[in-house]
């Protein structure tokens, strides 16, 4: 598995955010978001370090973390995700969240290895929306995440359009994120309000306010 980079820091978002996690970000994507923040981990001459799912598993089992949160790029590319999963999930008291684009079908990954899903909706201005893939909707749990990445108040509106349209109030967490320096939060917080969306949180990465914006492995 191409392994771009391993680190340990806190949670920047979702619903473990300020909590401890090991972060495994693995090399490569299908997308190209106009926003993206990591696209050097995109880039396929970007260092590696290849590691074998036993490799991953063992090195996660020494770190003593419960989070570990499999990133990317996009981590549900590599081939071995499933042997990885089910490696992880015989690790006890470990919880196990996959960031994903919203553009890999996630029935697959859905067995009894199953990790809690961080999934991107990729709105109009990330340029990618029309590769989701709206099925995964129905895949998701209470514990799961539905991210709206929001650069424009016409990114707020299609997000809850796309909201409304598939029930996702009561299915599953929701939450509309800034583009980081592009919308004003306060903004976003109007909106909200306006609109009662209720049960609906904005959140902030917490990790570009504690370290510098483009600092790595944070």
């Amino acid at each position: 598995m191409r392994v771009a980079e391993r680190f340990i820091s806190i949670n920047g978002e979702g619903p473990r955010a300020g909590e401890l996690a090991v972060f495994v970000r693995f090399q490569g994507c299908n997308l190209r978001c106009s926003y993206c923040d990591t696209r050097w981990a995109n880039d396929p001459g970007c260092p590696v370090s290849d590691r074998s799912p036993q490799e991953i598993a063992d090195e996660i089992r020494r770190d003593g973390i419960r989070n570990v949160t499999l990133t990317g790029g996009e981590p549900l590319l590599q081939p071995d995700m499933p042997a990885l999963l089910a490696q992880l999930a015989e690790i006890s008291g470990l919880r196990v969240e996959v960031e994903t684009n919203g553009s890999v079908p996630l029935a697959p990954f859905c067995g009894p290895a199953r990790p809690v899903f961080t999934m991107d909706y990729k709105l109009p201005g990330s340029g990618c929306e029309g590769a989701m893939v709206p099925g995964n909707f129905a895949l998701l749990t209470g514990e799961d995440t539905v991210k709206f990445v929001c650069g424009s108040m016409a990114d707020l509106e299609r997000a809850e359009a796309v909201i409304q349209a598939h029930g996702l109030i009561g299915r599953c967490h929701v939450y509309l994120s800034p583009v980081f320096g592009a919308i004003d939060p306060a903004d976003m917080v109007d909106y909200m309000a306006r609109r009662k969306l209720n049960d609906v949180r904005l959140q902030l990465q917490m990790h570009k306010f504690i370290w510098d914006p483009d600092k790595r492995g944070v």
